[in-house]
């Protein structure tokens, strides 16, 4: 298996962890449960789980109001995105 099938396999495997995990934070609040740290959601989100985040929040509806999470989850994706065009473009150089 090559490097960029295991990267693929690993965002695709983050990214599904990080929505379910989002899901499961949003359960836990109507449920007046104990609570996923937000430091925890947005640390999915950084490790490769942004688009899952973005999703499990939009789908949920949970965490869109929290300027911590409108703004940082956009941000770290967009960042992420930068840095994945920037490894495509060192490659392929």
């Amino acid at each position: 298996m090559d490097l960029f099938t295991v990267l693929l396999i690993y965002l695709e495997a983050v990214n599904l962890l990080t929505m379910i995990v989002y899901g499961l934070d949003k359960h836990r609040a109507r449920a007046h449960r104990e609570r996923i740290p937000e430091a925890a959601l947005l640390g999915l989100a950084a490790i490769g789980g942004s688009v899952g985040a973005l999703a499990g929040m939009l789908l949920f509806r949970h965490k869109i109001r929290k300027r911590k999470f409108a703004i940082g989850v956009p941000v770290i994706l967009a960042l992420q995105v930068a840095l994945a065009l920037a490894l495509i473009w060192a490659v392929s150089v």
